[in-house]
């Protein structure tokens, strides 16, 4: 009978011990960047009930009707797991009632972790795939809205992209809709027979959607359709007019781009797009960060009238840029100290020795396969380990050790109680103790 054999679920992947650090190394980055921002870390369960996306994305958007990962649980409750993170992080603010006047405001927030939609996979774009992201909810003032693209900005700086175009729109206040949605209207229902049949389904519910479409001829077709920006109410005018001066104070530079719109039903006034120029992301201009400001959606969930304001990077699409761009990654840590034993009794005071080394602080490390000492060099080496502290019968016999320094090779022999008691003094590396 043949072995069964195993394999990942497809779109999803295994991250491997020589990667996993350079993701640890973006993921700080973002953590130590967006608290400069005063922006605090949230984890929210990756599953969710159903209603909690499905209200929150809107009934035409993609994300509800063809990619979303939804099942029945055992006590029949719909359930789905998060397609992106923006819903999860408001239902429990309301939840948490975190809008109360104990917390700052706007309530700062940013999350990491990995996300669910059931589409084809291809580069960096995966069904199990992880997100960076942030929400700052319960102010309306347009310098939020510059103040979270220049930190989108700064993030992708600080890693060394610098191949940025950033572009900017306008989807207006309630009232700028509704007036842009029967101009939308008049001009599409012309073409309805020849848009695509979700684009035809959009006319009907949700017509801003038909901007988004990825079909060719949709696409032909609202080249020439109105501009939002045409239809702006006088307060969303005003509300537009200064974030582009905030911006324009930052020295960002960005381009307006009528026909951005998002994937998602609940933006309004600002929206935002930065793209870079990739061959690891496909041909010409690719989105890396998208996002934008969102009123209606704490109401929606129970909670009072307030609006917010975030974005959302994709990790794997970002992971494959900066492999591309060379971008200076942190290689995997080297070892500090390789612990070498030779000879009958010698293994209870390597193990011992072995302990003492980390609770200093450093990284250690020995040979658990019985390796001869010639083996066990080849190990340390293997692990670009700094120092070797071994241990013979000889050395055992006179309470010592030998320290070896294995980038010079400078070799030393040093009573085992002063190594267990003072080993900082004999190591010429800094320990890492995690404070800024």
């Amino acid at each position: 009978m043949a072995k069964q054999t195993f394999q990942k679920p497809k779109g999803t992947a295994d991250l491997l011990p020589g990667e996993s650090h350079k993701w640890h190394y973006v993921e700080e980055t973002a953590r130590l960047l967006f608290s400069d921002y005063q922006y605090q870390e949230i984890r929210t369960p990756i599953f969710e009930n159903f209603d909690v996306f499905a209200r929150s994305a809107g009934d035409t958007s993609d994300v509800v009707t063809k990619e979303m990962y939804d099942f029945y649980d055992k006590g029949e409750r719909h359930i789905a797991l998060r397609p992106e993170g923006t819903a999860g992080v408001v239902r429990s603010f309301v939840e948490n009632k975190s809008y109360g006047p104990e917390f700052a405001k706007p309530y700062k927030a940013f999350y990491i972790g990995p996300m669910f939609r059931y589409e084809r996979p291809q580069a960096g774009r995966m069904r199990q795939f992880h997100q960076i992201g942030v929400e700052a909810i319960g102010s309306e003032s347009p310098a939020l809205d510059a103040e979270t693209i220049a930190m989108a900005v700064d993030f992708f700086q600080t890693l060394g992209v610098t191949d940025l175009k950033v572009t900017i729109n306008s989807l207006g206040d309630q009232a700028s809709r509704d007036a842009y949605r029967q101009a939308l209207i008049d001009y599409l229902t012309p073409f309805k027979e020849e848009l695509s049949y979700d684009s035809q389904t959009r006319l009907e519910k949700n017509p801003l959607r038909v901007l988004d479409s990825k079909d060719a001829k949709d696409q032909t077709i609202v080249e020439n359709a109105p501009s939002i920006l045409d239809y702006l109410s006088e307060t969303a005018q005003a509300h537009w007019d200064k974030v582009k001066r905030y911006l324009d104070a930052l020295g960002i530079d960005y381009e307006v781009d009528a026909s951005t719109v998002r994937g998602l039903d609940y933006y309004n006034h600002t929206i935002f797009e930065i793209m870079t120029q990739s061959s690891a992301l496909g041909e010409g201009w690719t989105t890396i960060a998208g996002g934008g400001r969102y009123n209606g959606l704490v109401e929606e969930f129970g909670g009072p009238q307030l609006p917010g304001v975030g974005f959302g990077i994709g990790l794997e699409r970002l992971m494959l840029l900066l492999d591309d761009a060379n971008a200076v990654l942190p290689d995997a840590p080297a070892l500090d100290v390789y612990v070498a034993n030779q000879g009958e009794g010698t293994d209870v005071v390597a193990m011992q020795m072995l302990q003492a080394v980390r609770s200093f602080g450093y990284s250690a490390d020995r040979d658990y396969e019985e390796r001869k000492l010639k083996g066990q060099f080849k190990a340390a080496d293997r692990e670009n380990a700094h120092y070797m502290i071994l241990i013979g019968d000889r050395e055992l016999a006179d309470h010592a050790a030998k320290l070896k320094n294995l980038q010079t090779g400078v070799e030393q022999q040093i009573k085992l109680t002063d190594l267990y008691t003072a080993l900082p003094d004999y190591l010429e590396i800094e320990v890492e103790t995690g404070e800024e």
